[in-house]
C-alpha cells in the first residue's frame, strides 16, 4: 500500500481491537471444549463475528474461506489486527446492478470499470475477491496475505483482496484499477 493511501488508525477503531481481542481471549477456554485443535480460530470466528455482525462469508469457494479465516486468525493472535469483510461473493445479479449504478455515475462503461467490472469479469461473482476492512487490517493483509494466497489486486482499491493460490508465492501483478485488463501470464480478466 503507498503510504498515501494508509490513514492513521483512528482511537474507536483501536478500542474496537482491544474489546475484540479481549472477547477472544474470553472465549478460548470455550472454544478449547468444542474445538481442541482449533480454539484460537474458533474464538476468533466468534470475535470477530461481534465486531462485524453483518459480514457475509457465504458463496466463496472453500479455498478463499480458509485462507481468509487462517489470515484472519494469523492477525488477530500474533498481530492484534482485525480483519472484516465489507463485501465476499456477490450474485452476479447484484453484480450487474452495481455495474449499472456505476456506469449511470460515471458516465461510460469504460469509466464505471475503474471501480466495478461486469458479472462475467468479477472476482466477486467467482467467490475469490475479499473487500476487507479496517485500513489496518487490509494494511495487515498487504503485508502478511501471501503466505495465505491472498493478494491486492489494484492501486485504486486498498480494501481488495483476492485468493490466487495459483501465484505460488509470487505477488500477482498489481493493476492502477478493475478494469485495467489482463493479469500478465493468466490470462485471466478479474
Amino acid at each position: 500500500m503507498s503510504e498515501s493511501h494508509i490513514l492513521p488508525p483512528r482511537p474507536r477503531d483501536r478500542l474496537y481491537t482491544a474489546v475484540t481481542l479481549v472477547l477472544a481471549v474470553l472465549l478460548l477456554p470455550v472454544a478449547s471444549v468444542r474445538r481442541p485443535g482449533r480454539a484460537r480460530e474458533l474464538a476468533c470466528r466468534w470475535a470477530l463475528r461481534m465486531r462485524f455482525p453483518a459480514e457475509d462469508l457465504t458463496g466463496l469457494t472453500d479455498g478463499t474461506l480458509a485462507a481468509f479465516t487462517a489470515a484472519r486468525t494469523e492477525a488477530l493472535w500474533r498481530h492484534g489486527r482485525l480483519i472484516g469483510l465489507t463485501s465476499g461473493y456477490r450474485d452476479p445479479v447484484v453484480q450487474q446492478r452495481m455495474f449499472d449504478e456505476e456506469v449511470r455515475r460515471a458516465g461510460s462503461p469504460a469509466a464505471a470499470r475503474m471501480l466495478v467490472l461486469p458479472p462475467a469479469e468479477s472476482p466477486h461473482v467467482r467467490g475469490i475477491a475479499l473487500d476487507v476492512r479496517p485500513h489496518e487490517g487490509a494494511r495487515w493483509l498487504e503485508e502478511h496475505g501471501a503466505r495465505h494466497d491472498l493478494y491486492r489486486m489494484y492501486d485504486n482499491e486498498w480494501w481488495h483482496f483476492e485468493y490466487r493460490p495459483e501465484s505460488g508465492g509470487t505477488p500477482p501483478r498489481r493493476r492502477p484499477h478493475p478494469g485495467a485488463g489482463h493479469l500478465i501470464g493468466s490470462g485471466e480478466q478479474t
